[in-house]
Parts: structure tokens; sequence; C-alpha cells
């Protein structure tokens, strides 16, 4: 029973650390509550950690699932929040925007043939923001 014990604090501490470990300066912590897409992926509702790169925006939960999605530079006249802009097609959802809090330079991602698709149907687009977890 104690053998038991210690290996399931052993792989509780090392799933966090695992997760703590991949963070860095400058990525956001945000918990999605809705499946979405992003660069031609879908990604379940739940917890992630999203960093913008120089060319590319990682999106990984917890398990360590998840990708890299490409992107082009966008700016904004404030920089006060880090935020996730998403599209919403109906019940479709699509990352568009990657911000981080304190910089007026962000990620945007490209239109999918699914988000384009959709925009060619004259389907209404309404924006939904995700704000990083504190």
């Amino acid at each position: 029973m104690k053998l038991l014990r210690a290996v399931v604090c052993a792989a509780l501490l090392m799933s966090g650390g695992v997760v703590v470990g991949q963070m860095k300066v400058g990525d956001m912590v945000v918990d999605v509550p809705f499946v979405f897409h992003a660069g031609g992926q879908e990604f379940p509702a739940g917890h992630y950690i999203v960093a913008a790169g120089d060319d590319i925006v990682r999106i990984f939960n917890s398990q360590t699932r998840g990708g890299y999605v490409a992107t082009y530079s966008a700016t904004r006249s404030e920089s006060n929040s880090g935020k996730l802009v998403f599209h919403r097609y109906g019940s479709a959802f699509f990352l568009a925007e990657v911000w981080t809090q304190g910089k007026t330079i962000g990620r945007q991602l490209f239109v999918s043939p699914a988000e384009r698709q959709l925009r060619g149907r004259q389907t209404e687009m309404e924006l939904a923001v995700v704000q990083p977890s504190k």
C-alpha cells in the first residue's frame, strides 16, 4: 500500500513538473470552455498553455497534447491584457489571434479552409475572447 501511494505521488509530481517545465515567461494559461479549431486541428475544451513565438503559436494541454500553428505578426494600439480571440460561426470556434499581456505585437492565425468555407456560406461571424487564468 505504501508503495502504491509513493508511485501515485511521484506520478502526480512528475506530471505537474512537465507542465511547469514547459512554461516560460510570456506563456499564457487559459481555460477554453469550448471545442475549437486552430491550424487545421481540433482541440477539446480544457486547460491550455499557449505560447506565441516568432512565426508560430504553441498550444498544449496538461497532458502535453497539442500542436504548433503557423501565424503572422499583428499589431494593436494597447498592450493592456493577454487574450485569445476566436471567430465563432454557429457552434464552430476558430482561434484567430493570440495577444500577450504587455505587448502591442501579437500573432494572428491564417484562415483555415474550414473557416473560409463557413465565411463563404455567408454565416454570421461573432468574436469570442478568452482571458488567461489567474
